[in-house]
Protein backbone atom coordinates (compact mmCIF):
# COMPACT_ATOMS: atom_id res chain seq x y z
CA UNK A 1 0.00 0.00 0.00
CA UNK A 2 1.36 3.49 -0.98
CA UNK A 3 1.27 5.50 2.42
CA UNK A 4 1.69 9.46 2.85
CA UNK A 5 5.25 10.66 3.03
CA UNK A 6 6.67 11.19 6.64
CA UNK A 7 5.92 14.27 8.22
CA UNK A 8 3.05 15.17 6.32
CA UNK A 9 -0.79 14.49 7.22
CA UNK A 10 -4.06 13.66 6.31
CA UNK A 11 -7.07 16.19 7.81
CA UNK A 12 -9.84 13.74 7.28
CA UNK A 13 -13.69 15.04 7.38
CA UNK A 14 -14.32 14.56 11.12
CA UNK A 15 -11.31 17.13 11.80
CA UNK A 16 -11.84 19.42 8.99
CA UNK A 17 -14.88 21.27 10.64
CA UNK A 18 -12.22 22.35 13.32
CA UNK A 19 -9.89 23.78 11.11
CA UNK A 20 -12.34 25.98 9.41
CA UNK A 21 -13.20 27.04 12.29
CA UNK A 22 -10.11 27.94 13.03
CA UNK A 23 -9.42 29.45 9.62
CA UNK A 24 -12.48 31.64 10.10
CA UNK A 25 -11.70 33.20 13.14
CA UNK A 26 -8.13 33.78 11.55
CA UNK A 27 -9.70 35.73 8.73
CA UNK A 28 -12.26 37.87 10.39
CA UNK A 29 -10.20 39.17 13.42
CA UNK A 30 -7.66 39.76 10.69
CA UNK A 31 -10.14 41.58 8.40
CA UNK A 32 -11.16 43.57 11.62
CA UNK A 33 -7.60 44.82 12.10
CA UNK A 34 -7.43 46.39 8.30
CA UNK A 35 -5.55 43.28 7.13
CA UNK A 36 -6.14 42.30 3.56
CA UNK A 37 -5.70 38.40 2.58
CA UNK A 38 -2.62 38.11 -0.04
CA UNK A 39 -1.73 34.42 -1.83
CA UNK A 40 2.15 33.74 -2.66
CA UNK A 41 2.89 30.48 -4.80
CA UNK A 42 4.06 27.91 -3.29
CA UNK A 43 7.62 27.51 -4.40
CA UNK A 44 10.19 30.57 -5.18
CA UNK A 45 13.45 30.63 -6.30
CA UNK A 46 15.84 29.81 -3.51
CA UNK A 47 17.67 33.07 -3.63
CA UNK A 48 14.57 34.61 -2.13
CA UNK A 49 15.03 32.30 1.40
CA UNK A 50 18.44 32.39 1.33
CA UNK A 51 18.49 36.49 1.54
CA UNK A 52 15.78 36.80 2.75
CA UNK A 53 15.52 33.99 5.88
CA UNK A 54 19.43 34.01 5.95
CA UNK A 55 21.70 31.98 5.35
CA UNK A 56 22.99 30.89 9.14
CA UNK A 57 19.26 29.66 9.78
CA UNK A 58 18.60 26.09 10.32
CA UNK A 59 15.83 26.93 7.68
CA UNK A 60 17.86 27.65 4.97
CA UNK A 61 21.49 25.40 5.77
CA UNK A 62 19.12 21.89 6.62
CA UNK A 63 15.36 22.17 5.85
CA UNK A 64 14.30 23.68 2.94
CA UNK A 65 12.90 21.35 0.06
CA UNK A 66 15.07 22.19 -3.06
CA UNK A 67 15.09 21.44 -6.72
CA UNK A 68 16.69 22.32 -10.19
CA UNK A 69 13.82 23.61 -12.02
CA UNK A 70 13.56 22.66 -16.50
CA UNK A 71 16.40 23.14 -18.70
CA UNK A 72 17.85 26.26 -17.00
CA UNK A 73 18.32 24.05 -13.71
CA UNK A 74 17.52 27.09 -11.71
CA UNK A 75 17.18 26.43 -8.09
CA UNK A 76 13.60 26.68 -6.66
CA UNK A 77 12.65 25.50 -2.98
CA UNK A 78 8.94 25.14 -1.65
CA UNK A 79 8.41 27.79 1.10
CA UNK A 80 9.49 26.99 3.94
CA UNK A 81 7.69 30.47 5.57
CA UNK A 82 5.67 32.89 4.53
CA UNK A 83 7.29 37.12 5.16
CA UNK A 84 9.87 36.51 2.38
CA UNK A 85 7.33 35.62 0.04
CA UNK A 86 5.15 38.55 0.82
CA UNK A 87 7.88 41.09 0.90
CA UNK A 88 8.80 39.81 -2.70
CA UNK A 89 5.21 39.84 -3.55
CA UNK A 90 4.89 43.87 -2.26
CA UNK A 91 8.09 44.80 -4.47
CA UNK A 92 7.43 42.74 -7.84
CA UNK A 93 3.71 44.10 -7.74
CA UNK A 94 4.82 47.71 -7.02
CA UNK A 95 3.34 48.05 -3.68
CA UNK A 96 6.22 50.14 -2.03
CA UNK A 97 4.36 53.01 -3.03
CA UNK A 98 0.94 52.35 -1.69
CA UNK A 99 -0.31 54.27 0.82
CA UNK A 100 1.00 53.06 4.55
CA UNK A 101 0.87 50.86 6.01
CA UNK A 102 0.51 47.92 4.03
CA UNK A 103 -1.29 45.48 5.70
CA UNK A 104 -1.72 41.84 4.53
CA UNK A 105 -2.67 38.22 5.97
CA UNK A 106 -2.36 34.45 4.75
CA UNK A 107 -3.09 31.07 5.46
CA UNK A 108 -0.55 28.61 3.14
CA UNK A 109 1.44 25.41 3.44
CA UNK A 110 4.86 26.05 4.33
CA UNK A 111 7.60 23.20 4.00
CA UNK A 112 10.93 22.04 6.39
CA UNK A 113 12.87 19.02 6.62
CA UNK A 114 13.08 18.64 9.90
CA UNK A 115 11.95 15.68 12.48
CA UNK A 116 8.26 14.99 12.72
CA UNK A 117 6.27 15.36 16.01
CA UNK A 118 3.86 16.56 17.97
CA UNK A 119 3.16 20.10 16.73
CA UNK A 120 5.84 19.34 14.36
CA UNK A 121 5.44 18.63 10.61
CA UNK A 122 7.41 18.41 6.66
CA UNK A 123 4.29 20.09 5.49
CA UNK A 124 2.27 22.20 7.67
CA UNK A 125 -0.42 24.98 7.96
CA UNK A 126 0.40 28.62 8.84
CA UNK A 127 -1.80 31.82 9.40
CA UNK A 128 0.58 34.70 9.62
CA UNK A 129 0.26 38.43 9.13
CA UNK A 130 2.77 41.40 7.53
CA UNK A 131 2.30 44.93 8.13
CA UNK A 132 5.12 47.26 6.54
CA UNK A 133 5.05 51.18 6.56
CA UNK A 134 5.19 51.60 10.40
CA UNK A 135 8.39 51.94 12.32
CA UNK A 136 6.33 52.86 15.34
CA UNK A 137 5.77 50.35 18.46
CA UNK A 138 2.02 51.46 18.15
CA UNK A 139 2.51 48.96 14.72
CA UNK A 140 4.16 46.28 17.18
CA UNK A 141 1.57 46.30 19.86
CA UNK A 142 -1.45 46.50 16.67
CA UNK A 143 0.14 43.26 15.33
CA UNK A 144 0.45 41.41 19.06
CA UNK A 145 -2.92 42.87 19.70
CA UNK A 146 -4.18 40.84 16.42
CA UNK A 147 -2.24 37.88 17.65
CA UNK A 148 -3.90 38.33 21.20
CA UNK A 149 -7.36 38.69 19.53
CA UNK A 150 -7.52 35.26 17.70
CA UNK A 151 -6.32 33.11 20.47
CA UNK A 152 -8.37 34.59 23.02
CA UNK A 153 -11.58 34.59 20.54
CA UNK A 154 -10.16 30.57 20.40
CA UNK A 155 -10.50 30.03 23.93
CA UNK A 156 -6.72 29.55 24.23
CA UNK A 157 -6.86 30.55 28.19
CA UNK A 158 -3.48 28.12 28.69
CA UNK A 159 -1.09 30.81 26.07
CA UNK A 160 0.98 33.77 27.63
CA UNK A 161 3.28 36.22 25.81
CA UNK A 162 6.64 36.14 25.98
CA UNK A 163 8.38 39.60 25.18
CA UNK A 164 11.77 40.67 24.25
CA UNK A 165 14.14 43.02 21.38
CA UNK A 166 17.06 42.59 20.07
CA UNK A 167 18.36 45.59 19.66
CA UNK A 168 19.24 47.44 15.98
CA UNK A 169 22.47 47.69 14.02
CA UNK A 170 23.36 50.14 16.06
CA UNK A 171 23.50 47.94 19.67
CA UNK A 172 23.34 44.67 18.16
CA UNK A 173 27.63 45.10 18.11
CA UNK A 174 28.03 45.22 21.29
CA UNK A 175 26.06 42.89 22.45
CA UNK A 176 27.78 40.63 19.68
CA UNK A 177 30.65 40.53 21.47
CA UNK A 178 29.54 39.64 24.23
CA UNK A 179 28.06 36.84 23.08
CA UNK A 180 30.86 35.55 21.36
CA UNK A 181 32.96 35.77 24.50
CA UNK A 182 30.71 33.84 26.60
CA UNK A 183 30.45 31.29 24.16
CA UNK A 184 34.10 31.07 23.06
CA UNK A 185 34.92 29.94 26.60
CA UNK A 186 33.20 26.57 26.46
CA UNK A 187 33.58 26.28 22.56
CA UNK A 188 34.59 22.53 22.70
CA UNK A 189 30.85 21.68 24.59
CA UNK A 190 29.08 23.39 21.51
CA UNK A 191 27.07 21.20 18.61
CA UNK A 192 28.77 21.65 15.62
CA UNK A 193 26.53 23.85 14.53
CA UNK A 194 26.76 26.33 16.87
CA UNK A 195 30.85 25.95 16.71
CA UNK A 196 29.99 27.28 12.66
CA UNK A 197 27.70 29.99 13.96
CA UNK A 198 29.94 31.64 16.54
CA UNK A 199 31.36 33.99 14.93
CA UNK A 200 29.03 34.02 11.96
CA UNK A 201 25.94 34.12 13.78
CA UNK A 202 26.25 34.19 17.43
CA UNK A 203 22.83 35.26 17.82
CA UNK A 204 21.63 31.73 16.80
CA UNK A 205 23.26 30.30 19.45
CA UNK A 206 20.67 31.09 21.73
CA UNK A 207 17.86 29.56 19.73
CA UNK A 208 19.92 26.09 19.88
CA UNK A 209 17.75 23.11 21.14
CA UNK A 210 20.70 21.04 21.82
CA UNK A 211 20.57 20.58 25.85
CA UNK A 212 24.11 21.04 26.33
CA UNK A 213 23.84 24.11 23.81
CA UNK A 214 20.53 25.47 26.13
CA UNK A 215 22.48 24.69 29.03
CA UNK A 216 25.35 27.22 27.96
CA UNK A 217 23.13 29.81 27.14
CA UNK A 218 21.08 30.23 30.42
CA UNK A 219 23.79 32.27 31.51
CA UNK A 220 24.80 34.64 28.36
CA UNK A 221 24.36 37.79 28.43
CA UNK A 222 20.80 39.82 27.62
CA UNK A 223 19.69 41.27 24.98
CA UNK A 224 17.99 43.85 26.96
CA UNK A 225 21.14 44.91 29.27
CA UNK A 226 22.73 45.92 25.68
CA UNK A 227 20.43 47.80 23.97
CA UNK A 228 20.81 50.99 22.64
CA UNK A 229 18.97 54.28 23.96
CA UNK A 230 16.45 54.25 20.63
CA UNK A 231 15.56 50.47 21.31
CA UNK A 232 14.94 51.21 25.13
CA UNK A 233 12.74 53.89 24.65
CA UNK A 234 10.85 51.39 21.75
CA UNK A 235 10.47 48.50 24.29
CA UNK A 236 9.23 50.83 26.82
CA UNK A 237 6.91 52.13 24.69
CA UNK A 238 5.91 48.80 23.65
CA UNK A 239 5.40 47.23 27.18
CA UNK A 240 3.26 50.92 27.95
CA UNK A 241 1.41 50.41 24.86
CA UNK A 242 0.08 46.47 25.64
CA UNK A 243 -0.46 47.85 29.16
CA UNK A 244 -2.72 50.30 28.16
CA UNK A 245 -4.22 47.73 25.63
CA UNK A 246 -4.96 45.27 28.69
CA UNK A 247 -2.83 42.52 26.88
CA UNK A 248 -0.29 40.52 30.23
CA UNK A 249 3.33 39.85 29.09
CA UNK A 250 6.41 38.78 30.91
CA UNK A 251 9.81 39.74 29.30
CA UNK A 252 11.49 37.07 28.36
CA UNK A 253 15.65 37.58 27.16
CA UNK A 254 15.47 33.72 25.69
CA UNK A 255 13.17 34.69 23.07
CA UNK A 256 15.46 35.52 19.66
CA UNK A 257 13.15 34.31 17.28
CA UNK A 258 14.75 31.54 14.93
CA UNK A 259 15.58 33.60 11.50
CA UNK A 260 17.91 36.11 10.45
CA UNK A 261 16.01 38.99 9.17
CA UNK A 262 14.27 39.69 12.89
CA UNK A 263 15.45 43.27 14.32
CA UNK A 264 14.02 44.97 17.60
CA UNK A 265 10.92 43.75 19.14
CA UNK A 266 10.71 40.35 18.96
CA UNK A 267 7.57 38.21 20.74
CA UNK A 268 6.39 34.05 21.41
CA UNK A 269 3.24 33.04 22.70
CA UNK A 270 3.65 30.07 24.26
CA UNK A 271 1.08 27.43 25.28
CA UNK A 272 1.10 25.09 28.55
CA UNK A 273 0.46 21.20 28.28
CA UNK A 274 1.19 20.62 24.64
CA UNK A 275 4.51 19.32 24.62
CA UNK A 276 8.02 20.53 23.38
CA UNK A 277 6.26 22.44 20.33
CA UNK A 278 4.69 24.85 22.93
CA UNK A 279 5.19 28.23 20.53
CA UNK A 280 1.83 28.78 19.28
CA UNK A 281 2.93 31.86 17.67
CA UNK A 282 5.34 33.96 17.03
CA UNK A 283 7.39 36.85 15.13
CA UNK A 284 8.99 40.37 15.58
CA UNK A 285 9.50 43.42 13.66
CA UNK A 286 11.97 43.11 10.78
CA UNK A 287 13.13 46.73 10.16
CA UNK A 288 15.88 45.63 6.88
CA UNK A 289 14.17 43.13 5.14
CA UNK A 290 12.41 45.36 2.22
CA UNK A 291 15.43 46.73 1.42
CA UNK A 292 17.30 43.41 1.49
CA UNK A 293 15.14 41.72 -1.36
CA UNK A 294 15.86 44.98 -3.47
CA UNK A 295 12.97 47.08 -2.40
CA UNK A 296 12.80 51.03 -0.33
CA UNK A 297 14.06 51.11 2.98
CA UNK A 298 10.37 49.97 5.11
CA UNK A 299 9.99 48.76 8.24
CA UNK A 300 7.81 45.79 8.73
CA UNK A 301 6.37 43.52 11.38
CA UNK A 302 4.41 40.36 11.12
CA UNK A 303 3.81 36.90 13.03
CA UNK A 304 3.30 33.80 12.20
CA UNK A 305 0.52 31.21 13.43
CA UNK A 306 0.94 27.39 13.10
CA UNK A 307 -2.61 25.78 12.73
CA UNK A 308 -1.87 22.39 13.82
CA UNK A 309 -0.02 23.98 17.19
CA UNK A 310 -3.49 25.81 17.98
CA UNK A 311 -5.30 22.53 17.30
CA UNK A 312 -3.52 20.86 20.00
CA UNK A 313 -3.53 23.78 22.23
CA UNK A 314 -7.89 23.25 21.64
CA UNK A 315 -7.64 19.71 22.32
CA UNK A 316 -5.11 20.22 25.77
CA UNK A 317 -8.34 22.22 27.07
CA UNK A 318 -11.13 20.55 25.97
CA UNK A 319 -12.63 22.98 23.26
CA UNK A 320 -11.47 21.37 19.88
CA UNK A 321 -15.34 20.19 19.59
CA UNK A 322 -17.17 22.11 16.89
CA UNK A 323 -20.54 22.01 15.61
CA UNK A 324 -21.00 20.40 12.36
CA UNK A 325 -23.41 20.82 9.18
CA UNK A 326 -26.32 18.24 9.80
CA UNK A 327 -29.27 18.00 7.31
CA UNK A 328 -32.60 19.49 7.12
CA UNK A 329 -34.06 16.56 6.40
CA UNK A 330 -33.19 12.53 4.89
CA UNK A 331 -35.09 11.12 2.50
CA UNK A 332 -35.66 7.51 2.85
CA UNK A 333 -36.41 6.17 -0.36
CA UNK A 334 -38.19 2.25 -0.72
CA UNK A 335 -37.27 0.97 -4.77
CA UNK A 336 -36.03 2.92 -7.70
CA UNK A 337 -39.08 4.87 -8.70
CA UNK A 338 -39.32 6.39 -4.86
CA UNK A 339 -35.15 6.64 -5.18
CA UNK A 340 -35.84 8.81 -8.45
CA UNK A 341 -38.10 10.57 -6.65
CA UNK A 342 -36.18 11.62 -3.83
CA UNK A 343 -33.41 12.49 -5.60
CA UNK A 344 -35.04 15.39 -7.36
CA UNK A 345 -36.76 16.51 -4.20
CA UNK A 346 -33.03 16.49 -2.69
CA UNK A 347 -31.96 18.13 -5.53
CA UNK A 348 -34.37 21.23 -5.38
CA UNK A 349 -33.86 21.40 -2.02
CA UNK A 350 -29.74 21.93 -2.36
CA UNK A 351 -30.73 24.51 -4.86
CA UNK A 352 -32.70 26.43 -1.61
CA UNK A 353 -29.84 26.29 -0.01
CA UNK A 354 -30.77 23.39 2.07
CA UNK A 355 -29.15 20.09 3.41
CA UNK A 356 -30.92 17.81 2.16
CA UNK A 357 -29.41 13.76 1.73
CA UNK A 358 -31.55 10.70 0.39
CA UNK A 359 -30.17 6.77 0.07
CA UNK A 360 -28.11 6.10 -2.93
CA UNK A 361 -27.06 2.19 -1.83
CA UNK A 362 -30.13 0.89 -1.89
CA UNK A 363 -30.20 0.49 2.01
CA UNK A 364 -33.51 -1.28 4.22
CA UNK A 365 -35.26 1.29 5.60
CA UNK A 366 -34.38 0.17 9.23
CA UNK A 367 -30.81 0.77 8.16
CA UNK A 368 -31.61 4.20 6.45
CA UNK A 369 -33.37 5.37 9.60
CA UNK A 370 -30.33 4.31 11.36
CA UNK A 371 -28.25 6.61 9.06
CA UNK A 372 -30.35 9.12 9.06
CA UNK A 373 -29.96 9.58 12.71
CA UNK A 374 -26.42 9.01 13.15
CA UNK A 375 -26.13 12.16 10.04
CA UNK A 376 -28.51 14.11 12.66
CA UNK A 377 -30.99 14.74 10.41
CA UNK A 378 -33.92 17.15 11.52
CA UNK A 379 -36.73 15.46 9.69
CA UNK A 380 -37.19 12.31 7.74
CA UNK A 381 -39.35 11.81 4.85
CA UNK A 382 -40.55 8.18 3.47
CA UNK A 383 -41.42 8.07 0.35
CA UNK A 384 -42.84 4.60 -1.29
CA UNK A 385 -44.52 3.61 -4.26
CA UNK A 386 -48.05 4.86 -2.31
CA UNK A 387 -45.90 8.11 -1.47
CA UNK A 388 -45.74 8.77 -5.08
CA UNK A 389 -49.48 7.87 -5.81
CA UNK A 390 -50.50 10.02 -3.28
CA UNK A 391 -48.22 13.12 -3.63
CA UNK A 392 -48.15 12.75 -0.32
CA UNK A 393 -46.00 11.43 2.86
CA UNK A 394 -45.08 11.14 6.30
CA UNK A 395 -42.81 13.54 7.47
CA UNK A 396 -40.83 12.91 10.83
CA UNK A 397 -39.95 14.89 13.53
CA UNK A 398 -36.51 13.37 15.04
CA UNK A 399 -35.86 15.53 17.86
CA UNK A 400 -39.35 14.60 19.42
CA UNK A 401 -40.72 11.77 17.19
CA UNK A 402 -43.97 13.74 16.31
CA UNK A 403 -45.06 12.94 12.37
CA UNK A 404 -47.12 15.15 10.01
CA UNK A 405 -48.22 14.50 6.35
CA UNK A 406 -47.01 16.54 4.08
CA UNK A 407 -47.24 16.78 -0.23
CA UNK A 408 -44.10 15.80 -1.62
CA UNK A 409 -43.23 19.22 -2.93
CA UNK A 410 -40.36 20.98 -2.10
CA UNK A 411 -41.31 24.59 -1.87
CA UNK A 412 -43.71 23.32 0.65
CA UNK A 413 -40.86 21.20 2.83
CA UNK A 414 -38.33 23.73 2.44
CA UNK A 415 -41.28 25.99 4.48
CA UNK A 416 -41.81 23.16 6.95
CA UNK A 417 -38.20 23.27 7.71
CA UNK A 418 -37.64 27.18 8.31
Amino acid sequence: MIQKIKGTMDILPDETPLFRYIESVMREESEKYGYGEIRTPTFESTELFVRGVGDTTDVVQKEMYTFLDGEDQRSISLRPEGTASVVRAIIENGRCSDPMPLKYYYIMSCFRHEKPQAGRSREFFQFGTEMFGSNSPAADATAISLASSVLRRLGLTNVSLHLNSIGCKCCRPAYRDALVAHFSEKKECLCDTCKSRLNRNPLRLLDCKSPVCSEIAKDAPRTVDYLCEDCRGRFDMLKEALDAMGIEYVVDPAIVRGLDYYTGAVFEFIAEGIGAQSTVCGGGRYDGLVESLGGPALSGIGFGMGLTRIVLAMRELGIDKVDTPSPDLYIAALGQSAMVKALGLVESLRREGRYAECDIVGRSLKAQMKYANKLGARYVLIVGDSEIESGTAQLRNMTDGTQSEVKLDAAVLSELMK
